[in-house]
């Protein structure tokens, strides 16, 4: 699979590699933005104890 979005992507070395770093960027967003508080929403008030 990487492969062949490395093979996808265009450019030489460098400019793959800063499209790759763009990308990964703008997805780790999205999940903080909104993926991960959706989910949170799901899964509803968790609280926990912590016995000693």
């Amino acid at each position: 699979m990487f492969a062949a979005l490395w093979r996808v992507l265009p450019g030489p070395v460098w400019v793959r590699i800063l499209i790759l770093v763009v990308l990964i960027a703008i997805i780790l967003f999205v999940l903080v933005t909104w993926v991960f508080p959706w989910v949170d929403s799901l899964l509803g008030d968790q609280k926990g104890t912590v016995g000693t």
